[in-house]
């Protein structure tokens, strides 16, 4: 029995990291279409800011890490139901990691947003050509910014297409905001007109005093959060203190042990569900993907 089990998890493994070894080739013929949960995985990775990581490198780590954490609950806790939710949790961390990440840079760019009008400002009050002044913001930007610019630069320069470049630059930077710039930008340079730096100066207003009552408004939540997510996460740390008890991992290995274990793991993500979805400010959606 310890064999066969021995050669399904390696069987499992070997899957698992398949496309790491044998990744596809260009004869390979591409599938039709990227599934939606696959490219909305890549859109996480991007603007966590590491383009670099693959979505299946992520899938095989986050299954990788789901059973570390599992054999190491068994190992440590003797109680099946509680090893199985560990895993399940940890399955999602990788990922959780990921979007928070992303969270955080999608708030720390908004802070700059206004910033970037202004010398898009400066450059086309002084007499700068428009490409010329996008560009600039690769050196003179907010550095939270520069590298989305620096493959712009990279990209115009190969190219000299303007608006195939600005078209590159929203998939770098994946945020509403740049993507209303980036169109006025492109408007701008198709049609003409004088009324550029007076358009991007409003903007530049209006997007100060968003971030100004977002981030007030995030400040007075964060204390019901973070005490919502502490009420959640308490349980699960008696649990485990119980659970290192031999008497009480007897009495949890039972069925009814493991509904309640089960049922307990439910709850609580609907729980955080339902907090996050309370808590959650509306934001802009991308209309010029």
């Amino acid at each position: 029995m310890t064999l066969v089990v021995a050669l399904l998890f390696g069987c499992g493994m070997l899957l698992v990291i398949s496309p790491l070894l044998w990744p596809r080739t260009e004869n390979d013929s591409p599938p039709l279409r990227r599934p939606p949960r696959f490219r909305q995985l890549r859109e996480h990775i991007v603007r966590a800011g590491i383009p670099q990581l693959s979505p299946r490198i992520l899938v095989a780590v986050s299954v990788l890490f789901a059973v570390v954490v599992a054999s190491v609950t068994a190992a440590l806790i003797p109680v099946t139901a509680l090893a199985v939710a560990a895993g399940c949790a940890a399955l999602g961390a990788p990922l959780v990691a990921v979007v928070l990440r992303g969270r955080a840079r999608h708030r720390a760019t908004r802070v700059v947003w206004p910033d970037v009008v202004d010398h898009l400002v400066s450059a086309a009050r002084s007499g700068i050509a428009l490409p010329d002044g996008v560009v600039a913001l690769a050196h003179s930007g907010p550095p939270v910014t520069r590298r989305a610019f620096a493959e712009f630069e990279r990209e115009y320069r190969a190219s000299g297409n303007f608006t195939d470049s600005l078209d590159g630059l929203k998939n770098h930077l994946l945020d509403p905001v740049a993507d209303r710039i980036i169109e006025t930008l492109k408007m701008s340079r198709e049609v003409g007109g004088n009324e550029l730096p007076a358009v991007l100066r409003n903007l530049a207003v209006y997007l100060r005093q968003d971030a100004a009552i977002r981030s007030e408004i995030e400040g007075r939540q964060s204390w019901t959060v973070n005490a919502a997510r502490l009420g959640i996460v308490a349980p699960w740390v008696v649990l485990l203190l119980l659970a290192s008890r031999p008497e009480a991992a007897v009495a949890y290995n039972t069925p009814g042990g493991g509904l309640l274990i089960g049922a307990g793991a439910i709850l609580s993500v609907l729980a955080y569900r339902l907090i996050m979805l309370i808590g959650k400010l509306p934001e802009e959606q991308r209309w010029f993907e």
